[in-house]
Protein backbone atom coordinates (compact mmCIF):
# COMPACT_ATOMS: atom_id res chain seq x y z
CA UNK A 1 0.00 0.00 0.00
CA UNK A 2 2.73 2.41 0.82
CA UNK A 3 4.46 2.54 -2.60
CA UNK A 4 1.41 3.03 -4.57
CA UNK A 5 0.80 6.02 -2.23
CA UNK A 6 4.72 6.88 -2.37
CA UNK A 7 4.63 6.82 -6.32
CA UNK A 8 1.26 9.24 -6.60
CA UNK A 9 2.54 11.58 -4.60
CA UNK A 10 5.84 12.05 -6.33
CA UNK A 11 4.32 12.25 -9.23
CA UNK A 12 1.71 14.59 -8.66
CA UNK A 13 4.09 17.04 -6.84
CA UNK A 14 7.08 16.33 -9.68
CA UNK A 15 3.94 17.28 -12.38
CA UNK A 16 2.71 20.95 -10.17
CA UNK A 17 6.53 21.84 -10.19
CA UNK A 18 8.13 20.74 -13.06
CA UNK A 19 5.94 18.94 -15.53
CA UNK A 20 3.38 21.75 -15.44
CA UNK A 21 6.04 24.60 -16.93
CA UNK A 22 7.03 21.42 -19.73
CA UNK A 23 3.50 21.71 -20.63
CA UNK A 24 3.50 25.20 -21.04
CA UNK A 25 7.21 25.00 -22.91
CA UNK A 26 5.22 22.40 -25.29
CA UNK A 27 1.98 24.27 -25.87
CA UNK A 28 2.83 28.08 -26.39
CA UNK A 29 5.01 26.62 -29.55
CA UNK A 30 2.11 24.99 -30.77
CA UNK A 31 -0.71 28.05 -29.69
CA UNK A 32 1.25 31.29 -29.07
CA UNK A 33 -0.85 34.64 -29.03
CA UNK A 34 0.29 38.16 -28.87
CA UNK A 35 -0.47 41.27 -27.84
CA UNK A 36 -1.29 44.05 -30.25
CA UNK A 37 -0.17 46.78 -27.38
CA UNK A 38 -0.23 50.19 -28.30
CA UNK A 39 0.62 53.56 -26.54
CA UNK A 40 -2.69 55.73 -26.10
CA UNK A 41 -3.89 57.74 -23.33
CA UNK A 42 -7.82 57.03 -22.08
CA UNK A 43 -8.42 58.35 -18.85
CA UNK A 44 -7.07 56.39 -15.79
CA UNK A 45 -7.92 56.08 -12.37
CA UNK A 46 -5.05 55.03 -10.09
CA UNK A 47 -6.58 53.36 -6.45
CA UNK A 48 -4.61 53.10 -3.44
CA UNK A 49 -6.13 51.27 -0.66
CA UNK A 50 -4.24 51.98 2.64
CA UNK A 51 -4.62 51.51 6.70
CA UNK A 52 -2.18 52.28 8.50
CA UNK A 53 0.82 53.31 5.72
CA UNK A 54 2.57 56.07 7.73
CA UNK A 55 5.94 55.92 6.72
CA UNK A 56 5.07 55.19 2.91
CA UNK A 57 1.82 57.23 1.69
CA UNK A 58 3.32 60.41 1.14
CA UNK A 59 6.61 58.47 -1.07
CA UNK A 60 3.55 56.52 -2.71
CA UNK A 61 1.74 59.83 -4.09
CA UNK A 62 4.45 61.32 -4.90
CA UNK A 63 6.20 58.56 -6.63
CA UNK A 64 2.17 58.53 -8.75
CA UNK A 65 2.58 62.27 -8.93
CA UNK A 66 5.82 61.66 -11.03
CA UNK A 67 4.48 59.64 -13.38
CA UNK A 68 4.80 60.28 -17.40
CA UNK A 69 1.74 59.75 -17.69
CA UNK A 70 -0.51 62.98 -18.84
CA UNK A 71 -1.80 65.01 -15.62
CA UNK A 72 -5.42 65.88 -17.08
CA UNK A 73 -5.60 62.48 -17.57
CA UNK A 74 -4.94 60.69 -14.05
CA UNK A 75 -7.21 60.55 -10.88
CA UNK A 76 -5.21 59.32 -8.39
CA UNK A 77 -7.42 57.80 -5.18
CA UNK A 78 -5.96 57.37 -1.86
CA UNK A 79 -8.72 55.58 -0.25
CA UNK A 80 -7.95 55.28 4.02
CA UNK A 81 -9.16 52.50 5.61
CA UNK A 82 -9.43 53.78 9.48
CA UNK A 83 -5.93 54.42 9.96
CA UNK A 84 -4.60 54.63 13.52
CA UNK A 85 -1.04 55.95 13.23
CA UNK A 86 -1.75 59.78 11.44
CA UNK A 87 -2.01 58.01 7.56
CA UNK A 88 -4.70 60.38 6.99
CA UNK A 89 -2.76 63.86 7.90
CA UNK A 90 -0.18 62.94 5.68
CA UNK A 91 -2.56 61.89 2.81
CA UNK A 92 -4.37 65.26 3.23
CA UNK A 93 -0.91 67.23 2.32
CA UNK A 94 -2.17 66.17 -1.06
CA UNK A 95 -5.72 66.85 -1.10
CA UNK A 96 -5.38 70.16 -2.72
CA UNK A 97 -4.15 68.51 -5.75
CA UNK A 98 -6.44 68.34 -8.97
CA UNK A 99 -5.41 64.65 -9.70
CA UNK A 100 -5.46 63.29 -5.75
CA UNK A 101 -8.80 62.27 -4.00
CA UNK A 102 -8.31 61.08 -0.70
CA UNK A 103 -11.27 59.03 0.79
CA UNK A 104 -11.64 57.95 4.83
CA UNK A 105 -13.59 55.73 6.79
CA UNK A 106 -13.80 56.04 9.72
CA UNK A 107 -14.79 51.92 10.54
CA UNK A 108 -12.05 49.76 9.65
CA UNK A 109 -13.61 47.50 6.96
CA UNK A 110 -10.74 45.95 5.22
CA UNK A 111 -8.68 46.54 1.84
CA UNK A 112 -11.82 45.24 -0.45
CA UNK A 113 -13.71 47.82 1.04
CA UNK A 114 -11.80 50.27 0.34
CA UNK A 115 -10.80 49.40 -3.16
CA UNK A 116 -15.06 49.70 -3.66
CA UNK A 117 -15.39 52.74 -2.37
CA UNK A 118 -12.71 54.12 -4.44
CA UNK A 119 -14.14 52.96 -7.51
CA UNK A 120 -16.95 54.64 -6.85
CA UNK A 121 -15.21 57.63 -6.80
CA UNK A 122 -13.59 56.64 -10.15
CA UNK A 123 -13.92 58.29 -13.41
CA UNK A 124 -11.32 56.79 -15.86
CA UNK A 125 -11.76 54.36 -18.12
CA UNK A 126 -8.94 51.93 -17.08
CA UNK A 127 -7.92 51.25 -13.28
CA UNK A 128 -5.00 50.54 -12.17
CA UNK A 129 -4.46 48.93 -8.78
CA UNK A 130 -1.30 49.64 -6.29
CA UNK A 131 -0.55 49.04 -3.05
CA UNK A 132 0.88 51.66 -0.54
CA UNK A 133 4.65 50.54 0.00
CA UNK A 134 5.97 49.56 -3.80
CA UNK A 135 7.53 52.10 -5.90
CA UNK A 136 6.52 52.25 -9.67
CA UNK A 137 8.40 52.98 -13.05
CA UNK A 138 7.44 56.53 -14.13
CA UNK A 139 6.64 54.96 -17.05
CA UNK A 140 4.71 51.86 -15.74
CA UNK A 141 1.08 53.40 -15.94
CA UNK A 142 1.46 54.47 -19.98
CA UNK A 143 3.13 50.64 -20.70
CA UNK A 144 0.12 48.84 -18.55
CA UNK A 145 -2.50 50.97 -20.42
CA UNK A 146 -0.63 50.45 -24.46
CA UNK A 147 -2.17 46.55 -23.43
CA UNK A 148 -5.60 47.35 -23.85
CA UNK A 149 -5.34 48.62 -27.24
CA UNK A 150 -5.95 45.09 -27.98
CA UNK A 151 -9.87 44.47 -27.76
CA UNK A 152 -9.34 41.00 -26.07
CA UNK A 153 -7.44 42.52 -23.42
CA UNK A 154 -9.68 42.83 -20.40
CA UNK A 155 -6.76 42.94 -17.67
CA UNK A 156 -3.14 43.49 -17.29
CA UNK A 157 -0.43 43.19 -14.57
CA UNK A 158 2.66 44.37 -14.54
CA UNK A 159 5.96 43.01 -12.98
CA UNK A 160 7.40 43.21 -9.19
CA UNK A 161 10.79 43.20 -9.04
CA UNK A 162 12.14 41.99 -5.64
CA UNK A 163 14.95 43.73 -3.86
CA UNK A 164 17.79 42.48 -1.33
CA UNK A 165 19.51 44.84 1.26
CA UNK A 166 21.72 46.39 -1.36
CA UNK A 167 18.92 47.54 -3.59
CA UNK A 168 19.98 44.79 -6.35
CA UNK A 169 17.41 42.20 -7.37
CA UNK A 170 17.56 39.21 -4.77
CA UNK A 171 19.10 36.45 -5.77
CA UNK A 172 18.13 34.00 -2.56
CA UNK A 173 15.38 31.21 -2.19
CA UNK A 174 12.48 33.81 -2.41
CA UNK A 175 13.76 35.92 -5.16
CA UNK A 176 14.52 33.25 -7.51
CA UNK A 177 11.14 31.20 -6.48
CA UNK A 178 9.78 34.30 -7.43
CA UNK A 179 11.38 34.62 -10.86
CA UNK A 180 10.17 31.06 -11.16
CA UNK A 181 6.50 32.09 -11.00
CA UNK A 182 7.10 35.09 -13.50
CA UNK A 183 8.37 32.95 -15.58
CA UNK A 184 5.01 30.76 -15.78
CA UNK A 185 2.77 33.43 -15.87
CA UNK A 186 4.52 34.52 -19.08
CA UNK A 187 4.45 31.47 -20.53
CA UNK A 188 0.19 31.22 -19.59
CA UNK A 189 -0.01 34.65 -20.95
CA UNK A 190 1.85 33.55 -24.63
CA UNK A 191 -1.17 30.68 -24.11
CA UNK A 192 -4.04 32.62 -23.30
CA UNK A 193 -3.70 34.60 -20.06
CA UNK A 194 -2.27 34.38 -16.62
CA UNK A 195 -4.20 33.32 -13.18
CA UNK A 196 -4.36 36.69 -11.16
CA UNK A 197 -1.99 39.92 -10.92
CA UNK A 198 0.47 40.82 -8.44
CA UNK A 199 -1.01 43.18 -6.41
CA UNK A 200 1.35 45.79 -6.45
CA UNK A 201 0.32 46.96 -9.93
CA UNK A 202 -2.33 45.75 -12.05
CA UNK A 203 -5.21 47.27 -13.99
CA UNK A 204 -8.67 46.38 -15.31
CA UNK A 205 -11.20 48.09 -18.09
CA UNK A 206 -13.78 49.83 -15.93
CA UNK A 207 -16.57 48.30 -17.24
CA UNK A 208 -15.25 45.12 -16.30
CA UNK A 209 -15.20 45.66 -12.61
CA UNK A 210 -18.09 44.39 -10.62
CA UNK A 211 -18.04 45.28 -6.62
CA UNK A 212 -16.64 42.34 -4.41
CA UNK A 213 -17.35 40.86 -1.39
CA UNK A 214 -15.85 42.60 1.53
CA UNK A 215 -14.22 39.48 3.07
CA UNK A 216 -12.51 38.50 -0.52
CA UNK A 217 -8.73 37.50 1.07
CA UNK A 218 -7.32 38.10 -3.09
CA UNK A 219 -8.72 40.87 -4.64
CA UNK A 220 -5.67 40.50 -6.85
CA UNK A 221 -6.72 37.04 -8.42
CA UNK A 222 -10.78 37.91 -8.43
CA UNK A 223 -10.42 41.31 -10.48
CA UNK A 224 -8.45 39.81 -13.07
CA UNK A 225 -10.28 36.53 -12.80
CA UNK A 226 -13.75 38.06 -13.23
CA UNK A 227 -12.45 39.87 -16.24
CA UNK A 228 -11.68 36.27 -17.52
CA UNK A 229 -14.90 34.96 -16.70
CA UNK A 230 -16.27 37.66 -19.03
CA UNK A 231 -14.12 36.46 -21.86
CA UNK A 232 -11.23 38.88 -22.18
CA UNK A 233 -7.37 37.99 -21.82
CA UNK A 234 -5.37 39.26 -18.36
CA UNK A 235 -1.94 39.37 -19.33
CA UNK A 236 1.53 40.08 -18.09
CA UNK A 237 3.72 42.91 -19.41
CA UNK A 238 7.00 43.11 -17.74
CA UNK A 239 7.29 46.63 -19.28
CA UNK A 240 5.35 47.74 -16.46
CA UNK A 241 7.40 47.64 -13.44
CA UNK A 242 6.73 47.51 -9.74
CA UNK A 243 9.62 47.39 -6.75
CA UNK A 244 9.62 45.59 -3.20
CA UNK A 245 11.87 44.78 -0.73
CA UNK A 246 11.67 40.82 -0.50
CA UNK A 247 10.07 39.63 2.71
CA UNK A 248 11.19 37.80 5.59
CA UNK A 249 10.64 34.40 5.79
CA UNK A 250 7.59 34.72 8.60
CA UNK A 251 6.08 37.56 6.46
CA UNK A 252 6.90 34.73 3.28
CA UNK A 253 5.05 31.90 5.34
CA UNK A 254 2.25 34.18 6.47
CA UNK A 255 1.98 35.20 2.47
CA UNK A 256 0.93 31.85 1.29
CA UNK A 257 -1.14 30.65 3.85
CA UNK A 258 -2.88 33.60 2.88
CA UNK A 259 -2.46 32.85 -0.40
CA UNK A 260 -3.65 29.35 -0.28
CA UNK A 261 -7.16 30.16 2.01
CA UNK A 262 -7.77 32.74 -0.47
CA UNK A 263 -7.61 30.33 -3.29
CA UNK A 264 -9.83 28.32 -1.30
CA UNK A 265 -12.25 31.24 -1.10
CA UNK A 266 -12.48 32.17 -4.57
CA UNK A 267 -13.50 28.14 -5.34
CA UNK A 268 -16.21 28.83 -2.88
CA UNK A 269 -17.06 32.48 -4.70
CA UNK A 270 -16.57 31.24 -8.61
CA UNK A 271 -17.49 27.93 -8.39
CA UNK A 272 -17.55 28.08 -12.42
CA UNK A 273 -13.70 28.38 -12.32
CA UNK A 274 -13.74 24.47 -12.24
CA UNK A 275 -16.04 23.78 -15.45
CA UNK A 276 -13.72 23.83 -18.52
CA UNK A 277 -17.22 25.26 -20.38
CA UNK A 278 -16.95 28.00 -18.48
CA UNK A 279 -12.97 28.85 -17.54
CA UNK A 280 -10.85 28.81 -20.76
CA UNK A 281 -7.89 28.73 -18.10
CA UNK A 282 -9.59 25.11 -16.93
CA UNK A 283 -6.14 23.37 -17.68
CA UNK A 284 -3.86 26.06 -16.16
CA UNK A 285 -6.08 26.81 -13.33
CA UNK A 286 -6.09 22.93 -11.99
CA UNK A 287 -2.52 23.17 -12.38
CA UNK A 288 -1.52 26.48 -10.98
CA UNK A 289 -4.05 27.11 -8.42
CA UNK A 290 -5.79 24.50 -7.25
CA UNK A 291 -2.43 21.81 -7.84
CA UNK A 292 -0.73 23.78 -5.12
CA UNK A 293 -3.45 23.52 -2.78
CA UNK A 294 -2.70 19.64 -2.24
CA UNK A 295 0.61 19.82 -2.59
CA UNK A 296 0.96 19.99 1.44
CA UNK A 297 -1.12 17.33 1.68
CA UNK A 298 0.95 15.04 -0.54
CA UNK A 299 4.05 16.05 0.60
CA UNK A 300 2.94 14.66 3.99
CA UNK A 301 1.85 11.36 2.26
CA UNK A 302 5.29 10.76 0.66
CA UNK A 303 7.08 11.29 3.30
CA UNK A 304 4.71 8.29 5.36
CA UNK A 305 4.62 6.65 3.09
CA UNK A 306 8.74 6.75 2.46
CA UNK A 307 9.01 5.37 6.60
CA UNK A 308 7.86 2.49 5.70
CA UNK A 309 10.12 2.24 2.39
CA UNK A 310 13.56 1.96 3.47
CA UNK A 311 15.70 0.28 1.50
CA UNK A 312 17.50 0.60 -2.07
CA UNK A 313 16.41 3.75 -3.64
CA UNK A 314 13.27 4.54 -1.19
CA UNK A 315 16.31 4.61 1.59
CA UNK A 316 18.43 7.65 -0.91
CA UNK A 317 15.27 9.29 -1.11
CA UNK A 318 14.23 9.41 2.12
CA UNK A 319 17.79 10.33 3.15
CA UNK A 320 17.16 13.25 0.44
CA UNK A 321 13.95 14.09 2.20
CA UNK A 322 15.44 14.71 5.40
CA UNK A 323 18.39 16.67 4.37
CA UNK A 324 15.98 18.99 2.29
CA UNK A 325 13.77 19.48 5.45
CA UNK A 326 17.20 20.05 7.58
CA UNK A 327 18.34 22.68 4.96
CA UNK A 328 15.26 24.49 4.75
CA UNK A 329 14.70 25.34 8.18
CA UNK A 330 18.79 26.12 8.81
CA UNK A 331 17.94 28.43 5.75
CA UNK A 332 14.83 29.84 7.48
CA UNK A 333 16.98 31.09 10.86
CA UNK A 334 19.57 32.28 8.77
CA UNK A 335 17.42 33.93 6.47
CA UNK A 336 15.48 35.84 9.21
CA UNK A 337 18.80 36.92 11.30
CA UNK A 338 20.00 38.73 8.35
CA UNK A 339 16.51 40.25 8.14
CA UNK A 340 16.76 41.70 11.66
CA UNK A 341 20.16 43.35 10.81
CA UNK A 342 18.07 44.90 7.28
CA UNK A 343 17.95 48.56 7.56
CA UNK A 344 15.05 49.80 9.17
CA UNK A 345 13.96 51.78 6.12
CA UNK A 346 14.17 48.84 3.92
CA UNK A 347 12.65 46.52 6.11
CA UNK A 348 9.37 48.83 6.08
CA UNK A 349 9.06 48.69 2.89
CA UNK A 350 8.45 44.69 2.80
CA UNK A 351 4.95 43.81 0.45
CA UNK A 352 3.46 40.45 1.62
CA UNK A 353 0.76 40.88 -1.52
CA UNK A 354 1.82 38.89 -4.22
CA UNK A 355 -0.64 36.50 -5.46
Amino acid sequence: MAEPIFWTSFVFIAYIYFGYPVLLILWRRLARRTVRKAYWEPSVSLVIAAHNERDNIERKIANCLDSDYPRDRMQIIVSLDAPTDGTESLAQRYANRREVEIIYSRLRKGKVAAINAAVKKAEGQILVFGDARQRLDTNAIRELVANFQDSSVGAVTGELILLDENGKEANDGIGVYWRYEKWLRAMEVEIHSMIGATGAIYAIRRELFKELPEDTILDDVAIPLRALLAGKRTIFDPAARAYDVECTPEMEYRRKVRTLMGNYQLLAQMPELLLPSRNPLFMQFLSHKVGRLFVPYFLAALFLANLFLLSGFYLVFFVLQITWYFLACVGSIVSSQSHRHMPHALAVGTSEKRA
